[in-house]
């Protein structure tokens, strides 16, 4: 998801400390895997839905496939009022469903076996939230372009999938494959995820049927409704030939062709940093939208007005901001941090967030050098707090702190400094999308990967960084000419990151503690702390 300009996030809590929230009912139904939600395993969806613009309102079925993991009979699928679940049936028989806020509990009567696969059909109805302030206040968005022609797209990463159809509405439990079909009023086209399958028009509606092939979140599930117009090209990548096709209103058509040609840009410099785009089944698409934009899988949606930075701006204040159209890189960085490799609980977003903020700077660094990208993500520390801690709590639908952006950039560039070799970096990057391919992981996981390929414990590092939200602090002094005394400060006690310093003409790496330490060295001169350490620096004498 973009980030906010003006504010260090687009979350509504961050002026309040994690303790100082209160948690309900409500927040672990959405946020934790429910005993109602835990016995069953998403294998397919069918979204069949009706859209009518001039009432704002949505109806159909979700038909929801499943493996039963253990012996239960109630299921939870969620659904946000003011939408109405007005029917579920399975075999053809209507169920009983109870209803506590957005959780829906299904009354199951047929014996649900372990190792079956079986599915159910949910009817619903109704007129969604309106999105106020997409994406970060989500919804649908319901507009017209210039021509007078409806323009409507969802946006629903913070609010849920269940703000406008029912879905098993955690991120733990992906759908293995899933049909989209939209039918819309004639005149209008429909860009969903994955594949076009199939066309049905009537005398006044066009239906379009999309086919997604690979697991995918359900936040990413999207529609986008308008006058669009289409084109499209060829890209040679990693594993052969992929679509890359774009869609944006008639009057844009000759500045996307200008604009997108960043889309092939992307994906020459990701798939060096990353390694193969994740769904070459499901083509890539970049699709124009009313809001921002969004990380939505294989179907990218865009709001950047055709023009470079992100609205016009450079969000790292360097000049290299300009080079590039933010919302193409940075919602494209989310097929490999996000949408190929998901968290868990929305906790651990720093796992999409953080590596697609430092996608940014190695998408600089691809196309303009080395020192431009170093250039590029020292410049986003201007719009760091490091006042909350950038892991949020676990099980209640709670995100950490909008550091996860800018600071989770610099957290990741810091490991490549510790690191100390790019092409071992890079085939960290690259490991990571390849181990943790098309799986939901949590922070622990992503940790101990990178800490295993670099080959130290870095277990205090994630702590400090992730759990704890102030800057560490090297001090430092010289006892006599040639006797340099150094410590962490301002951090856990267990901080023990190791870091690159200058000494006149002299390059070191030393191993600092939280205690001090002495390091003779040939003479007196003026410590300088590797600026690609996200770190602080302090001369005590």
């Amino acid at each position: 998801m973009p980030r906010l300009l003006l504010s260090f996030s687009f979350f509504f809590v961050l002026s309040l400390s994690f303790s100082q929230q209160r948690f309900t009912r409500a927040d672990s139904l959405r946020g934790s895997i429910t005993p109602e939600r835990a016995w069953w395993d998403l294998n397919y969806y069918h979204l069949d839905i009706q859209v009518f613009p001039e009432r704002k309102s949505i109806s159909g079925t979700n038909t929801i496939r499943y493996k039963v993991s253990s012996e239960h009979q109630l299921m939870q699928v969620d659904l946000q009022d003011p939408m109405m679940m007005t029917a579920v049936t399975q075999d053809g028989e209507k169920l009983k469903i109870s209803k506590e806020g957005a959780a829906h509990f299904i009354h199951l009567v047929k014996k649900q076996i372990p190792g079956k696969f079986e599915e159910l059909v949910i009817y619903y109805e109704g007129q969604p939230k309106e999105a106020v302030r997409p994406p970060w206040d989500g919804g649908i968005t319901w507009q017209k372009d210039n021509n007078g022609k409806h323009f409507i797209a969802s946006s629903n990463q913070g609010i849920g999938s269940s703000v406008w159809w029912p879905s098993k509405d955690h991120p733990a439990d992906e759908v293995d494959s899933m049909m989209i079909s939209v039918t819309v009023p004639r005149g209008l086209m429909n860009i969903s995820n994955g594949r076009l399958r199939k066309l049905d028009r009537k005398e006044h509606t066009d239906t379009f049927h999309w086919f997604v092939s690979n697991p995918i979140n359900d936040y990413g599930v999207n529609i986008n409704i308008g006058d669009y117009v289409h084109f499209s090209e060829k890209y040679q990548g990693e594993k052969g030939e992929l679509d890359m096709e774009y869609y944006v209103l008639r009057d844009n058509l000759e500045k996307a062709k200008i604009q997108f040609r960043d889309a092939v840009r992307m994906m020459e410099a990701f798939e060096h940093w990353f390694g193969p785009y994740p769904f070459y089944e499901d083509s890539y698409k970049l699709v124009e939208a009313p809001y921002l934009g969004m990380e939505h899988q294989s179907s990218i949606t865009y709001g950047n007005g055709f023009e470079n930075g992100y609205l016009g701006t450079d969000l790292s204040g360097t000049g290299w901001g300009m080079k590039f159209d933010f919302i193409i890189i940075h919602e494209s960085g989310h097929e490999w941090f996000a949408n190929n490799i998901t968290y868990k609980d929305v906790a651990d977003m720093w796992i999409h967030e953080s590596f697609t903020n430092y996608s940014e700077s190695l998408f600089v660094d691809y196309f303009y050098g080395k020192e431009a990208g170093q250039e590029y993500v020292r410049g986003t520390r201007t719009r760091i707090d490091n006042k909350l801690p950038i892991i949020g709590r676990y099980s209640v639908n709670h995100r950490g702190s909008g550091d996860m952006y800018y600071k989770g950039g610099n957290i990741l560039n810091t490991l490549r400094e510790i690191t100390n070799d790019d092409e071992k970096w890079r085939s960290i990057l690259r490991g990571l999308n390849s181990e943790f391919y098309h799986q939901t992981v949590a922070t622990e996981q992503v940790e101990n990967y990178i800490a295993q390929e670099i080959g130290i414990d870095l277990s205090a590092f994630f702590d400090q960084y992730l759990r704890n939200s102030s800057l560490p602090v090297l001090e430092h002094y010289f006892s006599d000419e040639n006797t340099l005394n150094f410590r962490w400060t301002n951090c856990i006690t267990s901080f023990d990151m190791p870091v690159d310093l200058e000494l006149g003409e002299i390059k070191i790496r030393v191993f600092p503690t939280t205690k001090w330490a002495e390091l003779k060295v040939d003479q007196r001169s003026e410590v300088k702390v590797d600026l690609d350490y996200y770190v602080g620096s302090f001369k005590l004498r």
